[in-house]
């Protein structure tokens, strides 16, 4: 795995926590011997406008603080963050929310794309829970992939249409198989036209009004303007929003990990469950390394019981989102940054104090 400083730019495109977690500057060992309160200020070190904001659920209590340059607390104020692939276990969900409303049957997590999308006969394609658990034999991206040619900090995934995506699943093949555990963006994408084809509905609607459904109002598909910088913007259709595209703030996040934890709506906890084990990740960081599972969309740290989460979009904004079922704990790290320490960092140590 290559470090972070030597990555192509398309190697930031909403990146998974797999990805490489630190850059030149700094040596792992370093970052390893960190508390939560120390990655934080190296993260904002001399950073003017670095907001970062985290927050914790405890027995149903929230709260959050947020961090400006050096580290500071400054008085609290709720921002919109991208949180990149945390999109992911939204889509996992609305698969769980699909069975729960007999949209679909549970047996139909292992039938083929095909049945939902009428692709042509000729070819194998992998099941909705292999997508849903990195282990569809999908590449991280199909090769359509075109920075825009204005502004280099701009989604490089805008313009991707659905039939660009519908066409690399026809002419892509598979063995009809459970593939190694590799992070797909794409598969998720495909995942997204799925649910539409589910639900009878365009994704960015759907995904809207489910969190409208949920109270959740500050979470939704983003359009490019917030109160940070550096939003991604996203083409209508585009299947990469159910990869990466949404944008929330703290306290709706926390609102959804308590909503976890209380297995609110009775279907999330279809979700939590181990749909891919024994999953084979490895991290360059051993401190960090907290998946061996994964559910519907989540990631699952069996050891420390933990399901979380991680997103990026390119090397700007970071997202976290963790919860412990049993102990009734969830931990969300929003960056404006990323640097060398991105927010499921943060996170990871987080849970390791509160332990």
């Amino acid at each position: 795995m290559k470090k972070f400083c030597s990555r192509r730019f398309f190697g930031l495109l909403l990146l998974p926590i797999t990805f490489s977690l630190f850059s030149c500057s700094m040596s792992p060992e370093n970052i390893e011997g960190m508390s939560s309160r120390e990655l934080i200020e190296s993260l904002t070190r001399n950073v003017r406008n670095a907001r970062v904001t985290v927050g914790i659920v405890k027995n149903g209590e929230m709260s959050f603080t947020l961090y400006g340059e050096n580290g500071r607390i400054l008085p609290n104020r709720e921002y919109l963050y991208d949180i990149g692939s945390i999109t992911k276990v939204v889509v996992g969900q609305l698969f769980a929310r699909a069975i729960y409303e007999n949209l679909i049957a549970l047996e139909d997590l292992d039938a083929s794309i095909d049945i939902f999308l009428n692709l042509p006969s000729r070819n194998n394609y992998p099941t909705i829970r292999r997508i849903l658990t990195h282990t569809s034999g999908y590449n991280e991206f199909f090769d359509y992939l075109l920075p825009p040619p204005l502004s280099p900090v701009e989604n490089p995934l805008y313009g991707v249409t659905r039939n660009m995506t519908r066409r690399h699943v026809e002419r892509i093949r598979v063995e009809n198989r459970e593939h190694p555990w590799h992070y797909s963006n794409s598969g998720f994408a495909v995942a997204g036209l799925v649910l539409e084809s589910i639900f009878n509905e365009d994704f960015t609607s759907l995904v809207n009004s489910y969190f409208r459904g949920l109270g959740l109002y500050n979470t939704r598909v983003g359009d490019g303007r917030g109160d940070l910088s550096f939003y991604w913007r996203w083409n209508a259709g585009n299947p990469y929003i159910a990869s990466g595209g949404l944008v929330s703030t703290v306290t709706d996040l926390m609102r959804f990990a308590q909503m976890q934890i209380e297995q609110t709506p009775a279907y999330v906890e279809l979700a939590h469950r181990e749909w891919a084990s024994d999953v084979d990740i490895t991290f360059p960081l051993p401190e960090f390394d907290r998946t061996d599972a994964m559910g519907l969309g989540w990631w699952i740290d069996r050891t420390n019981d933990i399901i979380h989460h991680g997103g990026s979009t390119g090397a700007l904004q970071t997202a976290y989102i963790g919860f412990d079922p049993s102990r009734k704990i969830a931990v969300v790290v929003l960056t404006n940054i990323r640097r060398n320490i991105p927010a499921w960092m943060i996170g990871a140590q987080i849970f390791k104090e509160l332990q």
